[in-house]
């Protein structure tokens, strides 16, 4: 019997009743229609109906579902306001939370990770978790130095969760499908599925987090919190406190999110070009907006590892697209198998595809928005057989970098920020500024 809050049987059970859910309010959808209520107005009434049962359902459970509700709730700034405002507060509580696991099993892991004389090595522990995640939750505690300190300790089972959830969520394509009908949400899954032994993996994040660390120290904009000590199932890093990105979205003034989302910006794209890596979780539980003014980042769990001529391939697509030649775009996106051999497109509906896509890396200063985001949405998500979009592919290779640029998109139009975000490609994307 798995460890995590709920078990086997009743996951499945949660997740079971959401197309069982849905497949009873279209049919009641359809008994309303028949006695003269609106198609409109029926539809609107199924997509909230969806949106509150499939984020709670998500919310209640770890693993693969609350990973790809995290995923899930940064993107609710693409839905339409009468859908997305009734459950926009219950969506950013999900980006940080979820139920905690009792004390006694966060000691058998501590004991499995350091040792019977686990406390020996903290002056204080919080049995109380601080925030909980998709695998594991954090505790505050003090280490033996004095320092404060944040311990990460992994669900006992989450390994196995993890899989059962993504395959039974694989089957809910139809129901997502009703509130972000364009998302590619086998190839998310796939990618998500794929890197999960990774995050599993805490060894590999302390050698992530280490490598930022490294190539962020004394940097007067951000704070990578240091490796303390990892064995096991158990990380120890430096604690950082700071308003989380999630209340600035919610509350923050104007100034709060400029700041924020041009820090949020310039992290990502210099991540690369500082150390070879790319942060690959970009939801605003893993920023802090500290006292000082620096952006705290924590949680590496998932990173992109770019080697520099890779790197340098994005920032050359990025440039290509913003020339608005339609000719060296194509090209650049054949080139990179985003048209495979054979497809035909057409350059009049990629280019009205792209111009507005582009607008944030051809202005000197751009303003994101909800607003902007939903008219992007409505391009995408058009499913006429005449969209471009329809003919797009997705290498592999691309798959956590259309991730987190899609998800940073979508944190930065939650900010409602505004700043010279081109010049932030042109100071840390190698290939974005080449003339040649």
């Amino acid at each position: 019997m798995s460890d995590l809050p709920i078990r086997a049987v009743t996951r499945t059970a949660k997740l079971a009743s959401l197309p069982l859910g849905f497949a009873g309010r279209t049919a009641l959808g359809i008994g309303k229609r028949t006695i003269g209520r609106p198609a409109e107005m029926v539809a609107a009434e199924i997509q909230q109906r969806t949106a509150e049962q499939l984020f709670k359902v998500l919310g209640e459970l770890k693993g693969g579902a609350m990973k790809v509700g995290q995923m899930l709730s940064i993107f609710e700034a693409a839905l339409p306001p009468e859908i997305a405002g009734p459950y926009r507060n219950m969506l950013t509580k999900l980006q940080d939370s979820a139920p905690p696991m009792p004390a006694s099993t966060v000691h058998r892991v501590l004991v499995e990770g350091l040792g019977e004389n686990w406390r020996d090595q903290f002056t204080s522990f919080d049995d109380g978790p601080a925030a909980s995640a998709s695998i594991g939750q954090v505790h505050k505690a003090v280490w033996k130095d004095g320092r404060t300190v944040a311990v990460k300790v992994q669900y006992p089972g989450a390994g196995k969760a993890l899989i059962s959830d993504f395959n039974q969520i694989a089957r809910l394509g139809k129901l997502i499908g009703v509130l972000f009908p364009g998302l590619d949400i086998k190839t998310i899954l796939a990618e998500l599925k794929e890197r999960i032994v990774e995050e599993l993996d805490y060894t590999i994040e302390a050698e992530s987090q280490t490598g930022f660390h490294k190539a962020f120290a004394d940097d007067p904009d951000f704070y990578i919190p240091e490796i303390i000590a990892q064995s096991g199932n158990v990380l120890v890093s430096e604690w950082i406190d700071g308003i989380p990105l999630s209340k600035i979205i919610a509350e923050g003034t104007q100034e709060q999110r400029d700041h924020a989302g041009l820090l949020y910006c310039r992290f990502l794209f210099s991540g690369p070009a500082r150390c070879g890596m790319l942060h690959g979780d970009p939801h605003p539980g893993n920023f802090r907006l500290l006292e000082d003014g620096r952006l705290g980042v924590i949680d590496f769990g998932a990173v992109d590892r770019l080697p520099g001529g890779f790197h340098r391939r994005i920032g050359a697509l990025m440039r290509i697209g913003t020339l608005l030649d339609i000719a060296d775009v194509e090209q650049a996106l054949r080139d990179e198998d985003f048209i495979r051999e054979g497809v035909r497109v057409d350059p009049e509906g990629l280019q009205t595809f792209l111009e507005p896509i582009a607008q944030p890396l051809i202005e000197d200063t751009f303003k994101f928005s909800r607003e902007w985001l939903r008219r992007q949405a409505a391009m995408v998500t058009d499913l006429r057989p005449s969209n471009v979009v329809r003919q797009l592919n997705l290498p592999p290779s691309y798959v956590i970098i259309h991730r987190v640029v899609s998800a940073g998109t979508g944190v930065l139009c939650q900010l409602e920020a505004e700043g010279p975000f081109r010049g932030e490609a042109l100071a840390w994307v190698p290939g974005f500024a080449d003339e040649d």
